[in-house]
């Protein structure tokens, strides 16, 4: 059976998202449907956003399952996604929050500058060329004070994928401060089961 992380990788490699929306929220991690589950990444997300109400900016949203955590922690939302699949499922599942779900690419959002005070992105900045050029133009969207959410890893056994904790440190350089990482890869319940590739959130203030 193929694993959560390979699917990831094929679909980074180029597999079209219409096509993996159905079964997209079948993964733990993205549907968020055992309690268990849903209740750890909401801790999580808890403590990377700000304790007051505030604009966060979904990128690379998918279903839009951390998007409706963020909103139900009295966060403002705007999710942004490059499948139409994908943009008509998160819709609905936001339906009624204080969340726009907009159809555009991560790397270049359909959103005005400054106007945000988290760009929150999981396991999305990998997948796109030019990080560095995406990270520069990802802080103009944020507003003085704002921050980074950033979740990645690398994964995969024979050609392993994806960004080092320390080369996407190095990448927030010129464009952040007060670099966090706080590993994930030994919660197995952000996962559903027990993972041993790198698995980490980076918080980073602008």
């Amino acid at each position: 059976m193929t694993n959560e992380r390979e699917r990831t990788v094929a679909v980074g490699a180029g597999v079209d998202w219409d096509a993996a929306a159905a079964a997209f929220d079948d993964e733990p991690d993205h549907g968020l449907r055992a309690p268990e589950v849903r209740a750890a990444w909401a801790a999580r997300l808890r403590s990377w956003l700000p304790a007051h109400p505030c604009h966060v900016l979904d990128l690379g949203c998918g279903t839009g399952s951390l998007s409706l955590l963020a909103a139900g922690q009295g966060h403002r939302v705007t999710a942004v996604d490059s499948s139409p699949a994908m943009v008509a499922l998160a819709r609905a599942k936001l339906a009624g929050q204080d969340a726009q779900v907009l159809s555009g690419e991560a790397a270049a959002p359909p959103v005005p500058e400054g106007r945000h005070d988290v760009v929150l992105v999981r396991h999305v900045l990998w997948t796109l060329p030019e990080p560095a050029r995406v990270l520069r133009h990802w802080r103009t969207l944020l507003r003085p004070g704002g921050r980074f959410v950033l979740v990645e890893g690398v994964w995969g056994t024979l050609s392993p994928v994806g960004i080092p904790a320390a080369r996407l440190t190095a990448l927030l350089e010129p464009v952040a401060r007060r670099v966090r990482v706080e590993r994930l890869s030994d919660d197995p319940l952000l996962w559903g089961r027990t993972v041993d590739d790198e698995r980490y959130a980076v918080v980073a203030g602008v």
